[in-house]
């Protein structure tokens, strides 16, 4: 399992999830897969999130391979391509079109690995894929949350997978304008991990400000971020094909498998200690396996988080998203 891995077994340690609603953003492969398949296994509908409707239709063919069968939850596919915000807003639209209720939103799909490039709004792509088109769909979802948390013994949450790559984020980084979004990190030594680190902080931060302002509201939602653990999504990345005989030396007896990663996830959507300790797990940092950690001084800035959210408030009314 793993060096850094704890016992937990999903199947055995989740409640029953009958006639709960979940949906799951990049839930074909990784992490993500193995999230749908935890909570479609206790008996969720839940929505793979995900661009591709052959990749989704081939990953729950996967799962009905593996196991999930009568007795079990339904996977159903939803187009979300986060790569433009306004995506995200029809996705939201098109979901609340055939559900009513929804129990469970995982933000999970990212960009780890790319090339910096700009989108034709005037942003980095990675950001706008990992921070600004979350940001999106769980605005434009508020609506059926709410709708959810009225129901008797409701119990809804937003989950939020980040990283401990964002305590690799140095100096004093600033949520400002589209310049501080767009950073290149040119002279880091590996720039497309800086990227990545920051935009893991900014899940956090956008994590935290938002049970901030739920909780201001009297509302009952539950806003977790996470770590997923040293999980290896990454060795047979094309950009590390020409050092992949030592990938595979420093990653496999280190690393755990998505399965096993994903286990912080299932327990931040359906875990049971969760409702029962809300002001333990409310706005709070888990690590493996549904541990609360402080993130760094920077993920804990309210200051910093507020200002992100501003920020991407400003670029979203700037247009007309």
């Amino acid at each position: 399992m793993g060096l850094f891995s704890k016992s937990f077994n999903p199947l055995a340690d989740l409640p029953d999830l009958s006639g709960k609603v979940i949906i799951v953003t990049g839930g074909n492969a990784g992490i993500g897969y193995a999230t749908v398949k935890h909570l479609a296994r206790k008996g969720a509908k839940v929505y793979m999130a995900a661009r591709s409707k052959t990749r989704a239709e081939e990953a729950i063919a996967k799962l009905k391979r593996e196991g999930l069968g009568p007795g079990n939850g339904e996977v159903v596919w939803l187009e979300l391509d986060l790569v433009d915000p306004r995506n995200a807003k029809a996705t939201a639209r098109e979901f609340m079109s055939k559900e009513k209720r929804l129990d469970v939103l995982v933000h999970n799909a990212a960009i780890l690995m790319g090339d910096y490039q700009l989108t034709p709004d005037g942003i980095e792509s990675l950001f706008v894929v990992n921070v600004i088109s979350p940001f999106v769909l769980t605005h434009e979802l508020m609506p059926v949350l709410n709708q959810t948390v009225a129901e008797p013994n409701s119990d809804v949450r937003v989950v939020v997978v980040a990283s401990d790559a964002h305590k690799h984020v140095s100096g004093e980084p600033h949520f400002h304008d589209l310049d501080d979004f767009n950073q290149e990190f040119k002279t880091a030594l590996l720039p497309w991990f800086a990227r990545y680190s920051y935009s893991k902080l900014a899940n956090i931060l956008y994590a935290s400000e938002l049970q901030r302002k739920l909780s201001a509201q009297g509302s009952p939602i539950t806003v977790v971020s996470l770590h997923p653990g040293a999980v290896n999504t990454f060795s047979r990345k094309p950009q590390l094909k020409w050092i992949s005989w030592l990938v595979d030396i420093l990653v496999y007896p280190f690393f755990n498998s998505p399965d096993v990663g994903s286990y912080t996830s299932a327990f931040a959507a359906a875990s049971s200690d969760i409702v029962q300790n809300p002001d333990k797990f409310k706005g709070a940092y888990l690590v493996p396996v549904g541990i609360v950690c402080k993130p760094s001084v920077t993920g804990s800035s309210e200051e910093l988080a507020k200002e992100l959210w501003a920020a991407i408030e400003a670029f979203l009314a700037d247009k007309g998203i």
